[in-house]
């Protein structure tokens, strides 16, 4: 849940991403109302589009953009993923000469691989592992979703149904190495000499002939090598497991043993010929896996990296940027300390480089820390109330500025993006330089984030203004994008709500050119995410395309960032401890009666919509504020936070022993039993049977409460569905079934 950053291109009430191998058959799909239904050309083919289905199709409008970004070390070549069309969900893999896309931008571009030309019969057959690697990342398409490139960016490897492929990025060709898999994350070396990658449970080493072997692994079946566990990938942004010596003699790997973690089964029960599946789920308060980190020599080596797994369990980062020191992070399991320590390949013997400390929690930070080329190590801290850049604990960055991230590391200059402290709806792209100064590049309003090599600075720009966002070299050529516009026109006007400044987001009715302006009053549909680690009142058009959707079929929506998000300063991201419930609500409903001084809004016709916290946020209002809202959605909610896991929960409630109380308060399930006489609100409860995530147990669990108490209620379960977006037709009508819930529950006629 954490892992789920600035929503700038999703809605709310989409699961967290669109899976065409794990899509299910999902609920009976609604029928359309009549001006969404759409006609069809000789071919069966639609012959018009509506926006419901246009979603759906592109998965969120993301499919032809370049993504996945690297810059050569001397800046020549731009590596990235791109399909070729807004509706294509294959991935290929592209390069754009610099200097020759100076004159001829588009000429500058050469396809490496097509998965539709290295693989015939198509992407479908993926290893567990590489699923479970989409669903942490909420990988949205196929074929080429990621790939690996050697220290010079000459040679890139990548997996495609569980084979292995290599490319030069030089030469433009990519060709298969026949090893014996199904292989997961292959990286070459820095030197591109060979490869390694996992299988299964094991590591492995692949040299260019396809000749391979084994470098570490164990016949116990709770041990892997190599791979990262689950909280690491979902919650602490780390997907991989092993890392390569700079000059190729070794890898550093992490050895995973989920032996102490409790067993949960997921079950599909539409299909109950299969059975059910295992997975090892670290639930708040019960055992993680036990991670430890080895250097394996190429000649059979080993070493163990030593440290204090008991004060510092959770592996969170790991670099190998000079061949005698090995750069790691490990945190407290109660999160409250963090040490950055460099490590000896060759005694395994730690010494501390970096470590901070709070009395809540310690954030972590996207990218970091961050090794320079000169040694010094750059990480994020909390000081004077602002997340800033810090090297040897001393601030690099001012207290009015909210560093959000570090994207890249360039010789002795690091990019890295962050917001003024009292303005999180824009977030620019920052430089760091030798003289210890910070400058920015990229400060115009919208959301931007970076890549850089040598002089080349590649920019991706979001705005209100852009249909699509944009890929650019900085003073340079564009990336070609071939997403789609969308159908609808968001037409956003933000605010800053109540005592507190909430940024709110306010959508209505787009009317006809030329056509009266209605008068409302509106009803009113909120649509945020609403907690940690997610923003959704951004200054990025695709971040409210659903959202202006709903507003036009005859809503005022209101998208609202309250206490707990991030951006505004650690008091505020701070506020949510111990109560993920009291605050955040709280601050949606003066949000909402905010944006009614300044809007014709009908309160007496609210209902809220969300997916994942923002389900928890939805059903959380009617049960606890039927006077304010009359309706609500829910989408995977967490509905019981003993039953989610251990690092996102323990951050913000620690430990079920410790503390309760903090879990009985924020239960919805407990929430059922408090609302004793009040009113009872039309409540649609959505989950997908497959969620590994937000296990279906959550929604089944408030359900049964929801009965016992005599409370009516919808549960719509999504068979063969995990968190992320079931397939087209189950996408595009579970946003026509929200929009029929929400007019019959508010008594609004189509």
């Amino acid at each position: 849940m954490s892992g789920e950053g600035l929503v700038t291109d999703a809605s709310a009430l989409e699961p967290d991403g669109a899976d065409s191998e794990s899509a299910g058959t999902g609920a009976a799909a609604p029928t359309p109302p009549a001006e969404a239904v759409a006609g069809t050309g000789p071919d069966g083919a639609p012959s018009e589009d509506t926006f419901p289905r246009q979603y759906a199709r592109t998965r969120r409008l993301t499919l032809g953009e370049p993504r996945t970004v690297t810059v050569s070390p001397d800046g020549r070549r731009v590596v990235f993923i791109r399909s070729r069309g807004g509706s294509d969900p294959i991935g290929c893999l592209w390069v754009l000469d610099v200097a020759v896309a100076e004159d001829d931008p588009v000429g500058g571009e050469r396809l490496v691989a097509d998965p539709l030309v290295l693989l015939v019969g198509g992407d479908d057959d993926l290893p567990p592992a590489e699923r479970a690697r989409r669903e942490r990342a909420r990988e949205q398409a196929g074929g080429v979703v990621s790939y690996a490139a050697n220290a010079t960016v000459t040679v890139a490897a990548f997996a495609l149904s569980g084979r292995l492929f290599v490319a030069g990025l030089l030469s433009g060709v990519a060709r298969e190495l026949p090893v014996e898999g199904p292989v997961f994350d292959p990286r070459p070396d820095p030197l591109a000499r060979r490869l390694a990658y996992v299988r299964g449970r094991t590591l492995r080493l692949a040299e260019l002939d396809g000749t391979s072997r084994e470098l570490a692994g164990e016949e116990d079946p709770e041990i892997s090598w190599g791979s990262a566990e689950f909280v690491a990938a979902e919650e602490m942004g780390r997907t991989r497991g092993y890392w390569w010596a700079p000059d190729g003699s070794a890898v550093v790997a992490a050895r995973v043993d989920t032996t102490p973690v409790a067993r949960w089964w997921i079950s599909d029960p539409s299909q109950p010929d299969q059975p059910p599946v295992e997975h090892a789920y670290p639930a708040a308060g019960t055992a993680n896996a036990h991670v430890t980190l080895w250097v394996l020599g190429l000649d059979g080596r080993r070493q163990e990296i030593w440290w204090d797994h008991g004060a510092l369990p959770y592996l969170v980062d790991v670099q190998w940027p000079e061949p005698e020191r090995i750069v790691l992070t490990v945190q407290s399991r109660d999160q409250r300390h963090i040490e950055v320590l460099a490590a000896d390949p060759a005694t395994g013997v730690t010494t501390v480089l970096f470590e901070d400390g709070d009395d809540v929690w310690v954030e972590l930070a996207h990218g970091a820390p961050a090794v320079l080329d000169d040694g010094r190590v750059v990480m994020t801290a909390d000081h004077e109330g602002a997340r800033r850049l810090v090297t040897s604990s001393m601030p690099l960055t001012p207290p009015e500025l909210q560093v959000r991230g570090i994207e890249a590391v360039i010789g002795h200059t690091l990019l890295f993006t962050a917001n003024p402290v009292d303005d999180a709806t824009s977030v620019g792209l920052w430089r760091f330089s030798d003289g210890a100064t910070t400058e920015p590049l990229v400060t115009t309003p919208g959301v931007h984030s970076g890549w850089g090599g040598g002089r080349t600075v590649v920019v991706r720009s979001s705005t209100l203004e852009d249909e699509r966002s944009v890929v650019r070299v900085l003073g340079g050529p564009e990336l070609v994008n071939h997403a789609e516009a969308a159908l609808v026109r968001p037409s956003v006007t933000l605010l800053r709500g109540g005592n507190r400044a909430i940024a709110t987001a306010v959508l209505l009715p787009n009317v006809e050119d030329g056509a009266a302006e209605p008068e409302g009053p509106w009803p009113v549909l909120l649509d945020p995410y609403g907690g940690p680690h997610a923003q959704r009142v951004l200054r990025a058009r695709n971040g409210y395309t659903t959202s202006q959707w709903f507003a036009d079929q005859g809503f005022a929506v209101i998208v609202a960032d309250g206490r707990g998000t991030p951006g505004r300063g650690s008091e505020w991201e701070r506020a949510v401890h111990l109560d993920l419930a009291g605050p955040v609500l709280d601050d949606q409903v003066e949000a909402l009666h905010a944006a009614a001084e300044q809007h014709p809004l009908d309160l007496d016709r609210v209902a809220i919509r969300g997916w994942s916290f923002g389900g928890y946020l939805a059903a959380l209002a009617v049960l606890r504020r039927p006077d304010v809202f009359h309706a609500a959605i829910a989408g995977a909610p967490v509905t019981d936070w003993r039953l989610y896991d251990t690092h996102y929960t323990e951050r913000y409630l620690g430990t079920p022993a410790e503390q309760p109380e903090a879990y009985d308060r924020t239960s919805l399930v407990a929430e059922v039993g408090r609302a004793g006489d009040l009113p009872t609100r039309p409540l649609l409860i959505v989950h997908g049977l497959a969620d590994d995530n937000v296990v279906v147990a959550h929604s089944l669990q408030l359900s049964s409460a929801l009965l016992a108490a005599g409370r009516p209620h919808r549960v719509l379960p999504l068979s063969g569905v995990t968190h992320m977006t079931p397939q087209e037709v189950v996408a595009e009508n579970l946003l026509l079934l929200q929009l029929d819930f929400l007019r019959e529950s508010l008594g609004i006629s189509s």
